[in-house]
């Protein structure tokens, strides 16, 4: 696939995304920006003929590019005590942006100087919910800015021959139903295991689910944000595409291989 194409198939997945959603939504995909949704306009700015809507970038826009960590990771070299660091970092910095928004209460604290009101995360405790196994190695960048966040997990493994995801674990912090959750996974390929895992969430009473990638297949996007269009998708770079065997290209191989040093 060329440039051209790979920027054409992105601009059909953002299309595809902004039907879905409805007019002053937004959407983040870092590394990319945020987007709004807004009636598609024609070059001379009246509504064009064809209808529809369109993603334009929002005023906020993503404040960290980490192109040059993902590099590394794609990089075969790359050994496995540098990967798993590389992908807490990375998750860390998804973190500011994906956890920007949580609710937050003035208290107040005395400091060696005096007393005074501050803020601090106010309500239930965040819950970060890796999808084992390459999740996990999101879990230590994300506690790094919530150390008190709680810990949930959802097992799933790939069916080698259909490409679907088999879960086989959950478990999940109490009340979920009252907290903000992080689903973490590094790689967003087929969308499968990330649609499943929300799917299993939202069973139990979750409500308000983030989704944190390091990468991700256009396909995922498009499978994720249409089975949960509530949920916030926060990307560190959208790769090309998957391949025959559903791997995304360029890629980085196993996540959980690489995290884990195991084939």
């Amino acid at each position: 696939m060329s440039f051209n194409e790979a920027t054409n198939a992105v601009d059909a997945i953002m299309e595809t995304i902004a039907e879905t959603m409805h007019k002053g939504e937004s959407v983040t995909l870092v590394g990319f920006g945020s987007f709004v949704v807004q009636e598609r306009k024609a070059r001379n700015g009246h509504n064009s003929a064809t209808g529809g809507s369109m993603l334009i970038p929002a005023k906020r826009q993503v404040k960290f590019r980490p192109g040059s960590k993902i590099s590394i990771l794609r990089d075969k070299e790359t050994g496995t005590n540098e990967f798993r660091k590389l992908v807490e970092e990375i998750a860390m910095l998804e973190g500011f942006e994906a956890l920007s928004d949580l609710p937050t209460e003035d208290v107040e604290i005395e400091t060696p100087i005096e007393t005074c009101m501050t803020p601090m995360i106010s309500g239930r405790k965040l819950a970060i919910v890796p999808i084992l196994r390459a999740g996990l190695g999101m879990v230590p960048g994300v506690l790094s800015l919530v150390p008190t966040a709680k810990v949930g997990h959802i097992g799933m493994y790939r069916n080698e021959e259909t490409h679907e995801p088999v879960p086989y674990y959950c478990k999940l912090p109490h009340p979920i139903e009252e907290r903000t959750i992080v689903v973490t996974d590094p790689m967003l390929a087929t969308g499968g295991s990330a649609v499943d895992a929300i799917d299993q969430i939202k069973k139990v009473g979750g409500k308000q689910i983030k989704f944190m990638c390091i990468i991700a297949a256009p396909e995922g996007v498009e499978k994720l944000h249409k089975a949960h269009p509530d949920v916030q998708i926060y990307i560190g770079h959208l790769d090309r595409e998957l391949n025959a065997d559903a791997y995304i290209c360029p890629g980085l191989g196993d996540a959980g291989d690489r995290i884990f040093g195991t084939k």
